[in-house]
């Protein structure tokens, strides 16, 4: 009986602590890495506010290191299921952009020309709206890195991205597709009427760094993939390190992503 008592106070004061620690993440969060709300703009970091990042030396799938870029205040997660080719990542963050990061990161360091791909999906339809995961060519692991990023939002966005140069702030073009009235299928809700234009969510993202130029790939509903948009250009210093991440937009929450098939070449063409 009094080793069931100790188990049970045992058990009560690891949940105590777990939620006393989300609430002391909570109460740290700086207003500026708050979410967008309808009383609250969101707005860059303070140009001397950084986090080490925090790293893991352990292989994953096809990738060498896990790193929480910016070591947001819940820590990240990763799990491969090698039967089904799938990476889960789980990773708070308040987000990629503005002059620094936050996000779990898969990575490994490479030379040359790259070609990347994935399916993404988020498990939980009623995540944040600008949660992103994101395929991301880095200079480095520092949260306020030169990089080029593709994405894929929650609500449906998708963009190509760079940060210039280090401290810079990221410049991007932005894709939001929608479709009026077509039936409802994946990655296409179905709307109120057949006037509504509703979001098309892209089923699958991909990258290529060919010399020092990076282009966007997608497939809309699972056709070939296909350029979408102008290249950037962006010169990287080998080596880089090229990888896929997530961040919930949410600087003291965790979220979840799935990517699967994923595609790592070390040469351009291979984007499928």
């Amino acid at each position: 009986m009094l080793r069931s008592l100790l188990a049970g106070l045992s058990l009560l004061s690891l949940c105590v602590g777990s939620a006393l620690a989300a609430e002391d993440a909570k109460a740290v969060v700086p207003d500026w890495a708050l979410p967008a709300s309808p009383s609250h703009v969101q707005v860059s970091p303070p140009p001397d506010f950084h986090r080490p990042p925090t790293t893991l030396m352990k292989p994953i799938g096809l990738f060498e290191g896990q790193t929480d870029v910016g070591s947001a205040l819940v820590p990240g997660s990763s799990g491969y299921d090698a039967k089904t080719g799938a990476y889960t990542i789980v990773s708070a963050g308040y987000n990629v952009w503005y002059v620094r990061d936050e996000f779990r990161y898969l990575w490994k360091k490479m030379r040359g020309d790259v070609s990347l791909a994935a399916d993404i999906a988020y498990p939980d339809a009623k995540g944040f709206d600008d949660r992103k995961a994101v395929l991301i060519i880095r200079q480095s692991l520092d949260d306020d890195a030169k990089e080029a990023i593709v994405a894929l939002h929650g609500g449906g966005m998708i963009h190509l991205a760079q940060r210039p140069e280090k401290g810079a702030r990221v410049q991007d073009m932005e894709y939001r597709i929608g479709s009026r009235g077509r039936p409802a299928g994946p990655g296409r809700p179905e709307g109120h009427s057949p006037d509504s234009l509703v979001p098309v969510i892209a089923k699958r993202i991909g990258i290529e760094k060919r010399g020092d130029e990076f282009a966007l790939f997608v497939s809309l509903e699972g056709e070939p993939m296909h350029p979408f948009g102008p290249p950037i250009r962006l010169h990287l210093e080998a080596p880089f390190y090229v990888g896929i991440g997530f961040c919930s937009h949410l600087p003291a929450t965790a979220d979840t992503a799935i990517l699967s098939d994923v595609v790592l070449a070390n040469e351009a063409g291979k984007v499928h």
